[in-house]
């Protein structure tokens, strides 16, 4: 690695992350997770949810390679918001057309850049949907489990009061670890309707070990077992921690979902609509000093 890195900070609907054009191998494999972690801390580093990195594909079909670095350095198969920063990042230094597709750790996906510089993502098909998992924990006494990317345990609770006063440091990290999701775990979302028939949501998750203003893969998991509990259709309409929206869209089951262990609940072409913001741009030293540089209006 050079002395000195050019990084993109962007945001989608609250989770932030470092982005980087890593097509020349600017950043090698040694050190990376040590790298990252100091990075991502917040108030010492330039503090982020994570690291994006843009690399060469390793097959043909597609654009580029994503890879995903949470900010406790460890490499995830996937994130929603992160995906769709991606995308618009790779669109903008050339990597990428309006319509693209790329290789992440949990398969190819396809994405669209909109005129309105939002960005929807056509996600995996999910699977290992168990229904009621029982947890036993006060305030999530059970969880519907779905991976959506990466897997998620989706606990409803009845109003917006209840989803505010809850204990979230500790409720979130007993169901992230709870040992009905062992060995991996799951990332932890309580969700609930809102009177309009928006669900409002909030997430713990894996690798941050803390909760995050948005999670792309776990509104769409939300967004499903809302459907499975009978509550919303699609397109659902999810108001994230941060405050901005996001748009799932799928395609339900016209017969009785299939659960189950290994199930797959039968949703088909799910999409993760909603805004991909930049920050600013930046130059970043070895020692983990960044200079921010104004980002040009044309791309805020």
């Amino acid at each position: 690695m050079t002395n000195d890195l050019n990084f993109t900070k962007m945001n989608g609907a609250g989770n932030d992350f470092i982005v980087v054009d890593n097509r020349e191998g600017v950043i090698g494999a040694e050190g990376r997770s040590e790298r990252f972690v100091r990075w991502c801390e917040r108030r010492v580093g330039i503090g982020a949810d994570g690291v994006l990195l843009v690399e060469p594909p390793l097959g043909a079909g597609a654009d580029f390679r994503m890879r995903y670095y949470n900010a406790d350095g460890g490499e995830a198969d996937m994130c929603g918001n992160g995906a769709r920063c991606i995308a618009r990042f790779a669109n903008l230094i050339g990597a990428a057309g309006g319509d693209m597709a790329f290789e992440t750790e949990a398969g190819l996906l396809r994405a669209r850049v909109l005129e309105n510089q939002d960005v929807i993502l056509d996600m995996s098909d999910p699977h290992s949907l168990r229904r009621g998992v029982a947890l036993g924990l006060e305030g999530a006494a059970k969880a519907d489990y779905l991976n959506t990317g990466v897997p998620h345990a989706v606990v409803f609770v009845p109003d917006v009061g209840a989803i505010a006063a809850l204990d979230f440091a500790r409720l979130g990290r007993e169901v992230r670890n709870h040992s009905s999701f062992s060995p991996a775990g799951a990332n932890a979302n309580f969700a609930t309707r809102l009177a309009d028939g928006r669900l409002a949501m909030r997430t713990y998750e894996r690798g941050v070990e803390g909760e995050t203003l948005a999670c792309g893969t776990g509104a769409c998991a939300v967004g499903i077992v809302a459907h499975l509990h009978g509550i919303a259709a699609s397109p659902v309409t999810i108001v994230t921690s941060g405050g901005p929206e996001l748009k799932i869209h799928f395609d339900a089951p016209d017969h009785g979902v299939d659960g189950g262990e290994e199930g797959s609940g039968d949703y088909r072409n799910v999409r993760l609509e909603g805004e991909a913001r930049i920050v600013y741009e930046g130059v970043l030293s070895e020692a983990g000093a960044h200079r921010p540089i104004a980002t040009p209006a044309a791309r805020a």
